[in-house]
């Protein structure tokens, strides 16, 4: 079995002390020898780590302590080597950027969907209630182009600040359906079908965890191809093992660098940088 351990996680929670954390994130995962990017923002956490099995246990520990991220949930994948060449902490305007200041997500969530129950509900084309499903793809194009679900509308956007402008432009495509919005690990889709409720779309959910919880749980049904990360593994496949080089722009070095997830034009963002083999010499974690 795979040695290393690679997680992704996020939450939607109030953090007023998004620089402090930031250093005390930093000073754990470098004690624990992980490598990867932590997000903070204002309005929560957006993590992508990758280690030995026990340091990331401890580090999800150590995290699940403050109170704000005690049902913090990760998705799992494994590797033979690390995906991630060092450890970036970054304190940035939003986790997921859509500039849309109205958008809340810890506010309220859209409705979600878990994998099983997507899984029954593509095997048949319906939801329970019997209307037709509609699977929404709010990722980049280039990552679509790797894999998708069967039939998924893909409205080829550049970035996900474009996401409210295609919404307006196709609209139309969504009346009289059950839409069920998707993206890699959760985070997209949260947004988009809060973004899509808040424009009275009806009957929206969001696909619990993404593409890599629908691989984890179910092993990918109805899906595909491979879906894109942004680390060195590039492509994984419904069983989450690395298939393969992406089709798009890959990751910077050493991060989940998504000029999507985090665009350079944020302004001024904060960040810490631990060096390849770094560790604390002291920690809390």
């Amino acid at each position: 079995m795979s040695k290393i351990v690679n997680i992704a996680a996020y939450k939607f929670v109030t953090l007023d002390d998004a620089v402090a954390l930031r250093e005390r994130v930093m000073e754990c995962a470098s004690a624990r020898a992980l490598k990867g990017t932590v997000l903070l923002a204002g309005e929560g956490i957006n993590l992508f780590l990758s280690g030995g099995e026990q340091a990331i246990a401890a580090f999800l520990e150590w995290l699940r302590e403050d109170a704000r991220f005690a049902d913090l949930e990760a998705k799992y994948s494994y590797s033979d080597e690390v995906p991630f060449r060092k450890l970036l902490v970054k304190v940035k305007r939003e986790i997921i950027r859509m500039d849309h200041p109205a958008i809340r997500p810890e506010a309220g969530r859209a409705p979600g969907v878990d994998a099983r129950t997507l899984a029954r509900w593509l095997a048949r084309g319906t939801d329970d209630a019997g209307r037709p499903i509609v699977m929404l793809d709010t990722r980049n194009a280039f990552e679509v182009d790797a894999g998708t679900f069967e039939g998924a509308l893909d409205w080829r956007i550049e970035r996900f600040t474009q996401f409210p402008a295609a919404l307006r432009e196709h609209r139309a495509e969504l009346e009289g359906k059950t839409v069920v919005s998707f993206c890699t690990g959760g985070i997209r889709c949260e947004k988009a079908a809060l973004f899509m409720a808040e424009e009275g779309v009806r009957d929206v959910y969001q696909l619990e965890g993404g593409i890599l919880k629908y691989f984890e749980e179910t092993g990918g049904p109805g899906f595909k191809g491979s879906c894109f990360v942004f680390d060195e593994r590039e492509l994984l496949g419904p069983d989450l093992s690395p298939t393969g080089p992406g089709p798009g722009p890959g990751p910077a070095p050493g991060s989940a660098s998504d000029p999507a997830l985090f665009s350079t034009s944020d302004p001024a963002p904060s960040s810490m940088t631990a060096a390849p083999g770094a560790a604390s010499a002291t920690t809390s974690c």
